[in-house]
């Protein structure tokens, strides 16, 4: 069984700045595109981030500038940086993966359990 973790969130202050982690566990598989969505209630999950397992990576405009995802193929594990955080930034943060198991044909997408952002003096 293959498990996202995510950890990192909490209260930080406007300006704050904070690392989000998603760690894979299990065994017997692979990780294709990662990516970070965060969700606030009454609204849509929105992509935040995304990084492909070559490492490129794409932003929503909102975080453009503020915000770095990495991440560590040999630890399978993802990394989201952000800096100069905003009020409008408070919201339940979700690590993404394409995680194919090993004989399988497909790849699926796999959820973390989420983890809360809120920014507020």
């Amino acid at each position: 069984q293959v498990q996202l973790v995510e950890s990192g969130g909490g209260l930080v202050q406007p300006g704050g700045s904070l690392r989000l982690s998603c760690a894979a566990s299990g065994s017997d598989f692979s990780i294709n595109t990662m990516a970070w969505y965060r969700q606030v209630p009454g609204k849509q999950r929105e992509l935040v981030a995304s990084i492909t397992r070559r490492g490129s990576a794409e932003y929503v405009d909102s975080v453009k500038g503020r915000a770095t995802i990495s991440r560590d193929n040999a630890k399978n594990t993802m990394y989201l940086q952000m800096n100069s955080l905003k009020p409008e930034d408070t919201a339940v943060y979700y690590c993404n993966a394409g995680i194919r198991r090993t004989l399988a044909l497909y790849e699926y997408d796999y959820w973390g359990q989420g983890t809360r952002v809120t920014v507020s003096s």
